[in-house]
């Protein structure tokens, strides 16, 4: 953290420069990434107390930070332009004029032990002044650049004193201009209400326990003819008034509430009172990544850059099994061997959970990382269980199982016929080679495509060697290799391809979960391509209902035979397939194809986009995030695309029938 005096802060803003800092006393804290017409304040969050006044104050520590405001700069840390007190109210209290802002009771209760000396008192009361100066030079300038700006003053109060029912938020507006801003205050009290926060009914108000008599409110409001202070109470349902203890789950959903609510409504403010002429409100918040973000990035990737679950559950000794198992007729029961692991577990999870990931301001993108994380222990476990019955429970917990809605969608599909798709020509393992190469030249990237005898599937993208495995000794149809060029280089590739240009890894490493999204993508590639075919949704539903089996009856031969026996595939087909799916000790990824070609096919009829989601490995649930980030210049756009989405080509209405009815 810098460390500037008063004058250099001062300074710093009217020339327009985005930094943060602290004061040279630590008792303000400032952050400007962009400038814009709002400003977040949270003056009572400090807790700093003068040495030399420690031994005089009654008051104890806990007394001291009952009456604070804690956490509520952590409210606003996503905003670009936020200040706070540091310093406890019970030295000085920034929410009163200079004559009041030091205490000689408080609470009922005497705050000194004997009286403060005259230079005690100054010294407390200088920092108040130097605070003030810098909140002038800010909205000075504020107005200066944008005509207008809105400064959200964020505190916080203890509810259990009331003995009666209470608002969670609550904003004073007895002394703002009310039909000037009625618009604006209005919409921030809607937006507050729409917050919701875990096991706590959220009742809003307008002057309930508060009207708004602070002192920063009157000062702002005074000073300036066009600011508007919106003085904002939070109820501390977020702790524990008697204990300390905090509630995380509480404070993450106020921070996700507040981004939202005060975003909105600074849009909104901007719009209607100043001369910023702005699309949507991702372009009022910062455009730089910060240095927390750069941070955590870094680390994550130095541990999990190597790391894909493929890579590790996949047997290294398939074709010697299916020998056996074509053999034996299906009796025989396949010994799968895996790689060695070559790593530590519980050391690798040691160290992810240690990054510091709560540095990062922005509450989305701190949760994202959050999320990614986890999903990295999760797999973690996953992959060090490969070959045990945990295997099974640790894939279930990280990918999940088929619903009754999942089943019901592959049984529908598996009554289609598809005799019609049957006894094309074929292509061994090299024509189908070199078809993939030919077709790689139309896009604009290179990347390694070869063939392996270790794949479960037909085809494989390993991420973090941008290599395409083909399965060597496959024979595949023409439409069948066309499909894969859809699938596998038109998706996985270029989402991969689109990930490595962008400035953090994140979307390298991938969003948790982000199977059903990619895949839905892929298997949509094929179906505007014309390439998707009802042997292939067939496909797709036996892998449902194979792992439904696999499930339930926990055994290979059992699977393999069902699916021989009920589905009509060939031994050898029926193999390939429950070794994709017992892969490991029981791989339940695969049921999310369906359902993800679903999501995605909805998706992209609505009008919420999906191109954004070929940035990288992403999930659709965060959809909204990297568009935000894309608006903010945090990370790029996709630079590669796939030119099977512009155009609709399958020319087979059974297909589209069969797409529109699968089950949400």
């Amino acid at each position: 953290m810098h460390k500037y005096s008063i004058e250099q802060i001062i300074q710093k803003i009217e020339k327009g420069h985005s930094f943060e800092a602290e004061d040279t006393d630590g008792s303000l804290y400032i952050k400007i990434t962009e400038y814009v017409p709002y400003v977040c304040t949270a003056i009572h969050d400090g807790h700093n107390f003068r040495s030399e006044l420690l031994d005089n104050i009654i008051h104890s520590d806990y007394e001291r930070w009952y009456e604070e405001d804690p956490k509520t700069l952590d409210f606003i840390s996503s905003f670009p332009i936020v200040i706070a007190g540091k310093d406890s109210r019970f030295e000085y209290d920034l929410n009163r004029p200079p004559e009041t802002a030091v205490y000689k009771d408080a609470w009922g209760k005497p705050v000194w032990k004997k009286p403060l000396t005259e230079r005690e008192r100054e010294t407390s009361l200088s920092k108040h002044t130097n605070f003030y100066r810098v909140i002038h030079a800010l909205v000075t300038k504020l107005e200066k650049l944008f005509k207008a700006s809105v400064v959200y003053d964020i505190h916080s109060y203890n509810y259990k004193r009331h003995k009666r029912q209470v608002p969670v938020f609550n904003i004073g507006t007895a002394n703002i201009n009310r039909r000037k801003y009625a618009v604006v205050k209005n919409d921030f009290l809607k937006g507050l209400a729409s917050i919701e926060i875990p096991h706590v009914k959220n009742i809003t108000a307008e002057n309930d326990v508060f009207q708004g008599n602070g002192y920063l409110l009157k000062y702002v409001t005074e000073h300036f003819d066009n600011t508007l202070v919106l003085a904002t109470e939070v109820s501390k349902v977020y702790c524990d008034e008697e204990t300390g203890e905090y509630f995380s789950q509480v404070i993450d959903s106020i921070r996700e509430g507040f981004k939202r609510v005060i975003l909105e409504n600074a849009l909104l403010f901007t719009k209607k009172h100043s001369n910023l002429k702005v699309k949507n409100s991702n372009l009022l918040l910062s455009s730089e990544l910060d240095e927390a973000i750069l941070k955590v990035d870094k680390m994550l990737y130095k541990l999990v850059r190597n790391f894909e679950v493929l890579k590790f559950v996949n047997p290294i000794n398939i074709e010697a099994e299916k020998k056996k198992f074509i053999k034996s007729k299906g009796l025989y029961k396949p010994q799968f061997k895996y790689k060695h692991l070559n790593l530590n577990p519980f050391l690798m999870k040691r160290k992810l959970m240690n990054l510091p990931v709560e540095q990062i301001q922005d509450v989305n993108i701190q949760n994202l990382y959050k999320g990614v994380i986890n999903a990295y222990c999760d797999k973690i476990e996953l992959i060090a269980s490969i070959g045990t019955e945990n295997f099974l429970y640790n894939s279930l917990r990280y990918f999940g199982e088929p619903t009754k809605k999942d089943i019901a969608n592959a049984q529908f599909i598996l009554h289609f016929n598809h005799n019609a798709e049957l006894n094309q020509p074929m292509m061994n393992d090299t024509e189908a080679l070199s078809v993939l190469k030919k077709e790689l030249k139309s896009y604009e990237f290179e990347c390694k495509i070869k063939l392996s005898d270790k794949l479960a599937a037909k085809a494989m993208v390993v991420n973090s060697e941008k290599t395409l495995y083909l399965k060597k000794g496959g024979r595949f149809t023409e439409k069948e290799i066309h499909s894969l060029v859809h699938h596998e280089i038109g998706v996985h590739m270029v989402t991969t391809m689109n990930a490595d240009s962008q400035p953090i890894k994140l979307f390298s490493m991938g969003m948790p979960v982000n199977t059903k999204t990619q895949e839905g993508l892929a298997i949509m590639s094929e179906y505007y391509s014309n390439t998707l075919t009802v042997k292939r949704l067939k496909e797709l539903s036996l892998r449902v209902v194979g792992i439904s089996s696999m499930i339930h009856e926990h055994d290979f031969n059992a699977t393999a035979n069902m699916l021989v026996n009920e589905y009509g595939m060939s031994l050898e087909s029926a193999f390939y397939l429950t070794t994709r799916i017992f892969r490991g000790g029981g791989f339940t990824k695969d049921y999310l194809y369906l359902s993800g070609l679903k999501e995605v096919s909805t998706l992209m009829k609505s009008d919420e986009g999906y191109e954004d989601l070929m940035v990288g490995k992403t999930h659709h649930n965060y959809l909204g995030l990297i568009n935000e980030m894309i608006d903010r210049k945090l990370i790029i756009p996709p630079r590669y695309s796939n030119p099977a989405y512009q155009h609709n080509l399958n020319d087979n209405p059974l297909i589209d029938y069969i797409i529109e009815n699968i089950q949400e």
